[in-house]
């Protein structure tokens, strides 16, 4: 394949922008505003569990129908117009026209969106890889412009007051629906720009793609090692406390007064930039026992940030809490796609991968956005005043909770895994 032009890096490049700018500026928030409109705690933990729900049916849609049939950039560009327009019905949804909240409506039409969104980031990294004649040098260049993204539309919130003036809202954007529209048509801006991307046609037909592959059934043979089935195990119970995270932090932050909470929240995207490019100095010297260890120690320090810090003479501990989601991700996440890519035989490791991503990603993030919603809901205070109807929550406690549960799969981590060779190399044994 010949080098790749000059365009073609910048159409990847605003594709990867586009796609994840998409997501990025809504879900964030996304929780603060349905606690606005009235949804509980554990109402909100149950809409964001629809998105693992995407994450566990798109491989099917991808592997099965659109790496078989269609080309990529095309399927790519009508999801993203399909997922556009239901954001955009979900942010005129939440609540009816007599002010109550349409819980189910809204689980229903944000479950319908991310069936549509999920599978497009696996249609861009094929759309990408299908363009590169040496993706581990080009692909990295490229998949940092959707940080980037995500990123720059966070800072929309140092604009708050400007532009829900401007749009006639009032008060803090984050509380608004304004996120989901302008989610919206970025995602619509997204679609029509894939019609412009490389032609990438499917490069499945040779091959009959079965459910057991997509499933990732072949590659459950690693369970018999008892050092993965340990990790897998670990992986899966990381997004219970995990998910206390990412779908509450928005909610907690504003709660407690910091203003500007989206961008700062984006200060994790930030670092974990530079945390990627450390890792290979981490890779070099330590043994994979090691690096998730590291990572398992940052999620514990930034539940115990949060629980501690406040908004007077404790908020470095919130911004520091913020700065760990870097070393959360890749020194867990990042560590772990390369031992499971060091563990899994070459002809199963897109199986490992995506088996990898269902046991975390999709049925982790479901129990644990259902669970910490739960736990939440039960810290939640509500009190009247003049005649306004508030929520609070008792956040020190509701923080302790995924300390003690990284605590505790920390520790069963620490004395049930013994395996410590070292990723980011190659390993002639399983290649």
């Amino acid at each position: 394949m010949a080098s790749m032009t000059t365009d073609t890096r910048v159409k990847l490049s605003v594709m990867m922008f586009l796609q994840y700018a998409f997501q990025g500026i809504w879900i964030i928030p996304f929780g603060f505003y349905l606690g606005k409109v009235g949804f509980t705690d554990a109402q909100i933990g149950s809409v964001y569990g629809t998105v693992a729900i995407g994450c566990i049916i798109s491989p099917f849609f991808v592997g099965m129908i659109a790496d078989r049939f269609f080309s990529a950039q095309k399927v790519l560009g009508i999801l993203n117009i399909a997922s556009a327009g239901l954001l955009l019905i979900a942010s005129k949804m939440a609540v009816s026209t007599n002010g109550e909240p349409q819980v189910g409506l809204m689980w229903w039409l944000i479950l319908a969106h991310c069936l549509c969104y999920m599978p497009t980031w696996a249609l861009t990294n094929t759309i990408a890889f299908a363009q590169m004649n040496n993706p581990g040098k080009q692909f990295p260049g490229i998949r940092v412009m959707g940080t980037i993204g995500w990123i720059a539309v966070s800072a929309i919130t140092l604009f708050s007051a400007k532009i829900t003036s401007m749009l006639g809202k009032e008060g803090n954007i984050e509380a608004t629906n304004l996120p989901m529209v302008f989610g919206a048509i970025i995602g619509g801006t997204a679609g029509l720009f894939a019609f412009f991307l490389p032609d990438t046609p499917p490069g499945g037909k040779a091959n009959k793609v079965t459910v057991s592959d997509i499933l990732g059934v072949k590659a459950l043979q690693l369970f018999k090692d008892h050092n993965f089935c340990v990790f897998a195990i670990s992986s899966f119970l990381i997004l219970f406390p995990g998910m206390f995270y990412w779908a509450f932090c928005n909610k907690f932050l504003n709660e407690i007064g910091m203003k500007e909470v989206m961008f700062k929240q984006s200060y994790g995207q930030m670092a974990e930039m530079v945390f990627l490019l450390i890792m290979p100095w981490f890779f070099a010297r330590f043994g994979v026992k090691k690096m998730l260890l590291f990572g398992m120690l940052a999620w514990i320090a930034r539940f115990a940030c949060f629980a501690f810090g406040d908004m007077s003479s404790r908020i470095f501990l919130l911004y520091m809490g913020l700065i760990l989601h870097g070393a959360c991700f890749d020194f867990f996440f990042v560590t772990g796609q390369l031992y499971t890519d060091k563990k899994a035989p070459k002809e199963i490791q897109a199986s490992a991968q995506g088996l990898i991503t269902l046991i975390t990603f999709g049925l982790g993030w479901l129990i644990g956005s259902n669970l910490s919603g739960q736990i939440i809901n039960h810290y939640a205070t509500e009190t009247t005043i003049e005649g306004i109807k508030t929520i609070t929550h008792d956040w020190h406690t509701i923080w302790l909770y995924p300390v003690f549960m990284a605590i505790g799969i920390m520790l069963f981590f620490l004395f049930t895994f013994k395996d410590d060779v070292k990723v980011g190399q190659d390993n002639p044994e399983t290649k």
